[in-house]
């Protein structure tokens, strides 16, 4: 059929005809390119000359740009199984430091020295304290890692006690491995078994297709400020699991959310335990949020705190100034009787299953773990569907006043100011993450893994992939010198910028040559088994 072009076409036949431009997007994201590229100039300092770069906007939801989406889901899913079923010990030994790096740390001591000594007399130590930070920096810039003086701000020590509503958990003496525990069958075969453990909040009133049965009756207060702990009751878990298991456990964990909203966990660990000693745990687990109440309503409406400048906040009544932060916890470390803002548990529902490595189930549980990576966790709300956007409204109200953090607008409503307060904060519009309605309260990671898991930063894992597509089109992936190029953001409506289409459409070319050359290598492969090797997506 000839292409409708003529004007005198209907105009519903002309609105049928896709958009070259959309195609033209639908392609690039079929062969993997992204779709927001930024474009930065770079300069290459061996040559001097500078060059315009689309770099990959790197984003992880399917909404801002799929193939960067789907790039990023690969990645995890090599993390992710790379670490489950490590045989051998992910030790990293530290280099021994250079004459420069001990030098540094020498005359980082003899500054000190001199700063004690001038604090001890009473003068001015403004120039000194200058001094030792930039000696801290240098420090760091001479491939040094912390910071001398360690963690410097100091905490608020709480009672360790434990509750008394909480189950004692048994406690074994540490090994110091990562590895779990090995079977070996009569048949003399070894077995290294890890888990897959899934685990979600308590119920907040009975739940059909999603949406409370009884809105009314449903603890709305209690979901959004678990939510917004759900973070460090993960944190707890790890450390009793580690307590209990003897052994230093390593995980990989996505949050996900549940269709009643609630988010929940699911955690590969290296490692096995007994089903029920993880069900112990889980039911031991809880974090305690000592934070100041939040249940009396000081100020609302249009009645709220004035600031001023030098001062802060003050009540609009009587002008006193209102307690600050630190304050405000140290009159709650001051009461005796202090109850916790809230405590966060986990629910009754507790999975456990026992995986072993290359079997489908272990492939399974990986696929599983990344399934709603691109997604974000609104994205389980349907649109359609008018009780869920009501039970979302809903959790919305509960949240939008809830304290989401030390620096949260919200604490004004309670007499309180926000830690680091500045002028125009206002109660009900914190930016917050909990409070946007894509995240539902939760303002955590979306992906946790631990320091040993596969012994490898996720940039890491991405240079292996980049290895592997170089060495099979015939290149050498040499060492790139992190001091050759010098990278500069470009201007907006730089003519030397092409449109986005140009762009997009060099970009598909680009990969369709490195598809042919690949396909070209696979044929001559002679059946070379290559499914075990990483692919370029």
């Amino acid at each position: 059929m000839a292409e409708v072009t003529d004007r005198a076409t209907p105009r519903a036949m002309r609105m049928a005809q896709p958009l070259a431009r959309e195609v033209a997007e639908q392609v690039a994201i079929q062969h993997g390119v992204c779709v927001r590229p930024v474009a930065l100039k770079r300069l290459d300092t061996h040559t001097g000359v500078w060059e315009i770069v689309d770099v990959p906007c790197g984003a992880t939801l399917e909404t801002a740009c799929p193939p960067c989406a789907k790039r990023n889901r690969h990645l995890r899913m090599a993390q992710c199984r790379e670490g489950w079923h490590l045989e051998t010990e992910p030790i990293i030994t530290p280099d021994e430091p250079t004459d420069e790096q001990r030098w540094l740390v020498e005359f980082r001591a003899d500054m000190q020295a001199q700063r004690d000594q001038a604090e001890q007399a009473g003068q001015d130590t403004t120039d000194l304290d200058a001094v030792l930070a930039g000696l801290d920096e240098e420090i760091n810039a001479a491939g040094m890692r912390g910071n001398v003086l360690g963690a410097a701000a100091p905490k608020r020590n709480r009672s360790t006690r434990r509750r008394q509503d909480a189950p004692d958990l048994p406690k074994r003496k540490m090994t110091a491995t990562t590895l779990g525990r090995t079977f070996t069958s009569s048949d003399g075969k070894v077995y290294r078994p890890s888990l897959f453990v899934t685990l979600t909040l308590p119920s907040y009133g009975k739940i059909r297709d999603g949406v409370p049965v009884d809105p009314d009756a449903y603890d709305y207060t209690q979901a959004a400020r678990d939510a917004l702990h759900f973070s460090k009751l993960v944190d707890r878990f790890v450390q009793n699991l580690r307590r209990v298991a003897g052994y230093d456990v390593q995980y990989f964990a996505s949050v996900e959310p549940q269709k009643r909203l609630a988010p929940h966990l699911h955690m590969a660990v290296r490692g096995t335990l007994p089903r029920a000693e993880i069900k112990q745990i889980a039911a031991a687990t809880y974090h305690q949020v000592w934070w100041p109440s939040a249940d009396r309503i000081a100020f609302e409406g249009d009645h709220l705190p004035v600031w001023e400048d030098g001062v802060g906040y003050l009540d609009p009544d009587t002008g006193e100034v209102l307690p600050t932060w630190d304050e405000a916890l140290d009159q709650l470390d001051g009461d005796p009787a202090a109850e916790p803002l809230h405590v966060v548990r986990f629910g009754d529902q507790v999975n456990v299953q026992g995986v072993l490595a290359g079997t489908s189930d272990a492939d399974q549980c990986i696929r599983y773990l990344s399934k709603y990576l691109t997604k974000s966790l609104g994205d389980s709300l349907d649109p359609d569907d008018p009780a869920q956007r009501e039970h979302a409204g809903r959790l919305a109200k509960a949240l939008q006043f809830e304290p989401c953090s030390p620096t949260c607008a919200n604490w004004l409503r309670y007499g309180i100011q926000p830690k680091n307060a500045k002028p125009g904060m206002t109660p009900g519009r914190c930016r917050g993450k909990a409070h946007k309605p894509d995240h539902l309260g939760y303002a955590g990671r979306r992906v946790l893994v631990s320091r040993k898991w596969s012994n490898k930063t996720l940039a890491e894992h991405k240079q292996d992939r980049r290895t592997w597509v170089l060495e099979a089109l015939g290149q050498r992936d040499q060492p790139t010198d992190p001091h050759r190029y010098v990278w500069k953001p470009v201007p907006a409506g730089d003519a030397n910028v092409p449109p986005l289409a140009v762009r997009l459409l060099r970009t598909v070319a680009e990969r369709q040559r490195w598809r042919a050359h690949m396909a070209e290598l696979q044929a001559q492969a002679d059946g070379q088994d290559l499914s075990a090797v990483p692919q370029a997506a």
